[in-house]
């Protein structure tokens, strides 16, 4: 949530800022309310003003004798108070539509950040790991196919079961996965961060305090209720990222200054309505309605967030580089953050299987596997999380910045085109082979039931 005094102080440069967003909220109506409820504090200030003085003067009035001027400074008390109340009940009509308008606004870019309309205006910053790739088939067959060969993908089941968009891991499948998630948690507790295990459902207070709600309220799952219908604090939604409930832990507290920097990391299921864009990505786990994946989540001093920011991108490629797997780095530009964001990389991983035009000279496609983001204080804002300096001084807000470390389904998919070999088999990469028992090659299994026969069998 922006602060108030920046719309009043920098209107002109949050106005160029939504400009270059590209959003259409509406900054005139919202000034216009927040000066209606300015002038309605300052006349409530004006009427208590006139209240204390006239009550001040019944004391005296009484002790003087004058009984007549006594009662009519008393009606005048009363004719005052109810003035007050008047006012502040308009105050607070206004302070409500205020609080709701704001929490629409996007956060406002860093002048760093470049401008553009859209992720074709992103600027690429630097590629990794393809001065030594590995010897690839010929023909890389797509994950989608591999992982119906070799039977450790089964999005047919999935849709039998929950619906599209779902899948089955399987036998191996299933078991990198899990070496995934453990590998990823070892590498991040390496770098000083702290494990939590959060809940999955989360209350809408949560949703609203990292920005989820209610601009994205329809890419959500909501536990017990339509998503058109008014949510409350009562409601309940699956978790769309683990940077909800982790970030929202601290909510409402004050933190101390030797708290910080504050790291976390949590692995969770996360949850998202949206599939594709118009239809696309229909097979395969590139797009999908539940996966896995590691969060990161920072809580820092203002004057630190610049630089942890480059420390979390760092933290977040460690994966990738010790895995293996070519990647880049893009920055975002002004028309692709997100919305809390004040300054984003995104990592994308190389798969090279599909020949995408967005790809590298060596065909394929490139996959967001994180966004490492500072969202400067307007998490910070929305729920209330704060932090002392020293204990004697006020409490000011901190800033939050998070990363996915990574998000599991598109590494998969990357291991699985990158490590595949001409047999149709699958390398396990040398950092995994610990968490799979010493296991070197992912061969397959056979399948089951009358399904697995051959045509006419």
């Amino acid at each position: 949530m922006l602060d108030r005094n920046t719309l009043r102080d920098d209107t002109d440069e949050v106005r160029a800022a939504l400009e270059n967003r590209g959003t259409d909220v509406d900054l005139e109506a919202v000034l216009a309310l927040d000066e209606q409820w300015r002038e309605l504090k300052a006349e409530g200030d004006d009427l208590r003003r006139q209240r204390n003085e006239v009550s001040s003067q019944i004391g005296q009035l009484k002790a003087e004798g004058d009984e007549q001027a006594a009662q009519e400074a008393i009606e005048a008390s009363g004719a005052l108070k109810a003035d007050i109340e008047r006012v502040e009940a308009e105050a607070a009509a206004l302070e409500a539509d205020l609080e709701t308008a704001l929490l629409e606004f996007p956060q406002v870019p860093q002048e760093s950040v470049p401008v553009g309309a859209d992720e074709g205006d992103n600027v690429e910053h630097r590629r990794w790991g393809f001065d030594d790739l590995r010897e690839l088939p010929e023909t890389v067959v797509p994950h989608y196919d591999l992982g119906e060969d070799l039977d450790i993908i089964d999005e047919a089941r999935a849709a039998k079961t929950t619906g599209s968009g779902f899948y089955f891991l399987k036998g191996d499948g299933a078991r990198l996965e899990h070496a995934l998630i453990q590998f990823m948690l070892d590498v991040h507790r390496e770098q000083g961060y702290v494990d939590v295990c959060p809940p999955v459902p989360v209350k809408s207070a949560s949703m609203r305090g990292t920005g989820q709600l209610p601009k994205f309220a329809d890419d959500a799952y909501r536990l017990g209720g339509s998503n058109e219908e008014a949510y409350t604090d009562e409601d309940l939604w699956l978790c769309p990222t683990a940077e909800v409930p982790v970030t929202n832990m601290y909510a409402e507290e004050i933190l101390l200054r030797e708290d910080l920097p504050l790291k976390h990391q949590a692995y969770t299921p996360n949850f998202r309505r949206e599939a594709g864009e118009h239809g696309t990505e229909t097979r395969g786990i590139v797009r999908v309605h539940q996966f896995n994946k590691v969060e990161l989540v920072n809580f820092v001093e203002p004057e630190e967030s610049d630089d942890r920011l480059e420390g979390l991108l760092e933290e977040a490629e460690a994966v990738l580089r010790r895995l293996g797997l070519p990647y880049r780095i893009l920055e975002l530009c002004t028309g692709d953050l997100t919305f809390a964001s004040a300054k984003t990389y995104d990592i994308e991983v190389w798969a090279p299987a599909d020949d995408f035009e967005d790809g590298p000279e060596e065909g394929g496609r490139w996959l967001e596997v994180s966004s490492a983001s500072n969202f400067e204080d307007f998490q910070a804002r929305r729920a209330g999380i704060r932090y002392r300096r020293e204990h004697h001084e006020s409490a000011e807000y901190l800033h939050t910045l998070n990363a996915s470390g990574l998000a599991l389904p598109r590494v998969m998919v990357a291991v699985l085109e990158y490590y595949q070999n001409e047999d149709g088999t699958v390398t396990v990469p040398e950092a995994l082979r610990p968490y799979m028992g010493g296991q070197e090659v992912i061969e397959g299994h056979e399948k089951v039931g009358e399904s697995a026969l051959g045509a006419g069998e």
